[in-house]
């Protein structure tokens, strides 16, 4: 079923075909934009580039253009049209037609804001993100990567796609190894043995820590491991104790993850080995001193990757291969990795292998976020896992909490660099943004149970949206611009710009209370007009607030 506003758009795209002549392909860059914007204020409800699209294809100057469509659009939903600038369309439309839009938002917003499902393709998505090696602790850097594929994943599965969020666990290899060696020392040490870390160990206190809790708990067991130099037995002890912190952690974080992948289940059964020689049928390798290459730059990659060394072990570029075909045999249609910036080249290889295994590159999307700084008396913090020095992502979510931390990593472009200041992440004023907007959903709880107690003003409803004031007309429409932001979302994967979208709908909500009196006994029509408002507003922070995985506090 259309929408009041997809109704509208619909009428005017055939009226440009009709009264122009012209065909799809002519009109396709017209659009027609919600004006949300406050700063905007009196451009109307929407506008339209549609006179500058069509000024080549027609000959004519775009204002010219943009008068004729003024002096022959008519439409029901339309007040009036004007003319701004150098060709804009500015509508404005009638209340009834608004009316009918804020209605049906007020009668169920997820339904409102679904509803693009009709024009959207449902597809089926693999979401990997955080995937840290599970070698040490969760370092300052997940939490960015973590919140972002989060989001993304909220919001895909919002909009009715099927989502599996996925944590991918690098558990084979040298630095499982290199695990184990560094614990096993680090018991020595810590039973009295003057025994010196290699260069090459993992240095943390977090493993000092670890040896501590070992050699007390069950000092026969490691005392028996260390005299078989057993560096199995210390090996998995670290990787299983490591692994479960950070699931815990990230539960912390409020992150869940669907499935949990362990790279070691490719090698046991067989899928690597299956794999590799699927791009040996197909004649992406090569085979030189000994070892496997897979011929990486045939695919715009700078150089070609190894797949199996000589001495007959696999890469991890052999288990990517695995990896990738093993989530589109789940039924992934799209593959989407959230991965540090440091990655960018990995790029390239992955879609390389997947074109090369006979799928199209477009099926994997990399979103790639820059670097993490904390900030502490203005002060960055540095960060080194081997050399011990670790902000872990637990300290931020223990020192902010969840909410703050979430909110902190996500409110800015992956691409840009990110400063994390603990400063305003611990200020419970309105400088804080979380504060900032859990005071705006409390405040409008705090509205409507005031309301409950007049009589004539506690059966609001979503009939009572009518005939609407400015003020009132600019908050649902910033309302109304929500929907076809998280289209986007699902398309650009910026998630960031629900952090933006968020804070600007309860700064307009704080603006509207300053000079809109909500609850007027004198005019009890008013005020169930802005109460249905207020009910909006609550509902639209409310599902912002749990796509972004911060709570909604009933009081502060």
């Amino acid at each position: 079923m259309m929408t009041p506003f997809d109704e509208l758009s619909a009428r005017f795209f055939s009226f440009l075909r009709r009264y122009f002549s012209l065909n799809e392909v002519a009109i396709s860059d017209v659009m027609m934009v919600l004006q949300d914007d406050a700063r905007k204020d009196g451009f109307g409800d929407f506008s339209s580039n549609a006179a500058m699209v069509l000024a080549r294809a027609l000959g004519k100057s775009p204002r010219l253009i943009a008068q004729e469509i003024a002096a022959h659009f008519s439409d029901l939903a339309v007040e009036r049209l004007e003319v701004a600038g150098p060709g804009f369309l500015n509508f404005f439309l009638t209340d009834a037609c608004f009316a009918q839009e804020a209605q049906r938002y007020a009668a169920n917003i997820s339904s409102a804001l679904a509803s693009s499902r009709e024009r959207y393709q449902i597809r089926s998505y693999s979401v990997e993100f955080v995937s840290a090696n599970p070698t040490g602790p969760l370092h300052i850097g997940h939490g960015r990567g973590g919140i972002i594929g989060d989001v993304v994943g909220n919001v895909l599965r919002f909009l009715g796609n099927t989502v599996v969020k996925e944590f991918y666990v690098n558990d084979a290899g040298k630095q499982i190894t290199t695990l184990g060696m560094s614990l096993m020392i680090r018991c020595r040490q810590v039973l009295g043995e003057q025994v010196e870390l290699p260069e090459d160990s993992y240095h943390g206190e977090y493993l000092l820590q670890m040896a501590r809790e070992m050699t007390s708990a069950v000092p026969d067991v490691v005392r028996s491991a260390l005299e078989k130099n057993d560096v199995c037995y210390f090996s998995e002890y670290a990787y299983h104790r490591l692994r479960e912190e950070q699931e815990e952690t990230l539960a912390e974080y409020k992150i869940i993850f669907d499935v949990w992948f362990s790279e070691r289940t490719l090698h046991a059964s067989g899928e690597v080995d299956s794999s590799i020689n699927l791009l040996i049928e197909r004649g992406h390798t090569y085979e030189l001193e000994g070892a496997l290459w897979f011929k990486s730059t045939a695919f715009g990659d700078d150089k070609d990757r190894v797949l199996r060394r000589a001495n007959g072990e696999y890469t991890y570029v052999a288990a990517d291969v695995a990896y990738m075909l093993n989530k589109l045999k789940r039924g992934a249609e799209q593959l989407i990795m959230v991965l540090g910036q440091d990655h960018h080249s990995y790029v390239v290889r992955l879609k390389g292998i997947l074109t090369a295994l006979g799928y199209r590159p477009e099926q994997l999307d990399v979103i790639l976020y820059q670097l993490v700084t904390v900030k502490e008396d203005g002060e960055v913090m540095r960060l080194s896992k081997r050399a011990g020095r670790i902000v872990s992502l637990k300290d931020i979510i223990d020192t902010v909490g969840p909410d703050v931390a979430r909110f902190f990593y996500l409110n800015r472009k992956a691409d840009a660099h990110l400063d994390f200041d603990l400063a305003l992440a611990l200020r419970r004023t309105d400088e804080n943004p979380v504060f900032y907007l859990q005071y705006a959903y409390v405040r409008t709880g705090s509205i409507l149970e005031r309301a409950q107690n007049i009589a004539a003003m506690a059966k609001f409803s979503a009939q009572d949206l009518h005939s609407f004031a400015a003020e009132e007309r600019l908050l649902l429409r910033k309302i109304f611009a929500l929907k076809s932001m998280l289209v986007n979302i699902s398309y650009n994967y910026q998630a960031h710009l629900l952090t933006y979208y968020v804070l600007e709908l309860a700064q307009q909500f704080h603006s509207f209370y300053a000079v809109c009196r909500v609850i007027a006994p004198e005019d009890v029509e008013q005020s169930k007009r802005r109460l249905a408002v207020v009910a909006l507003v609550r509902s639209t922070l409310g599902t912002c607030l749990e796509l972004l995985g911060i709570s909604t506090p009933a009081a502060m």
